[in-house]
């Protein structure tokens, strides 16, 4: 897992950047180990924290945006969004390999002469 953090504002704090990289490791048992994690960290103490997570993967982008006061909140909400696109695409995929060994399982002729 390849991380790449981008901090606008004054919001760069090690106890946030230790907490996004620990909500992450959820993520990345998802993914294949050359995945790309692109985190951006927009916002200051006084105001809402913006939080933007990118993984691409072999070709695929996965991208979640959240906003709100607190940045565990935020990276909490991308986490769960992130999760959910990527166990979809996964499902998607088993899907239509299944659906395609079927239609080629349907399509095999087996001579009647033959012995099992």
């Amino acid at each position: 897992m390849k991380t790449r953090f981008l901090y606008k504002g004054d919001t760069k704090d090690e106890r946030s950047t230790a907490y996004i990289e620990k909500k992450l490791e959820r993520l990345a048992k998802l993914v294949d180990e050359s995945a790309l994690f692109e985190i951006e960290i927009s916002g200051a103490p006084d105001k809402n924290y913006r939080v933007e997570v990118m993984v691409s993967e072999h070709g695929e982008l996965f991208r979640a945006e959240e906003t709100t006061q607190s940045i565990e909140a935020s990276i909490d909400a991308v986490t769960d969004e992130l999760e959910g696109q990527i166990t979809k695409q996964r499902n998607k995929k088993r899907d239509l390999d299944l659906r395609s060994e079927r239609s080629l399982k349907k399509k095999l002729v087996v001579d009647e002469d033959a012995r099992f």
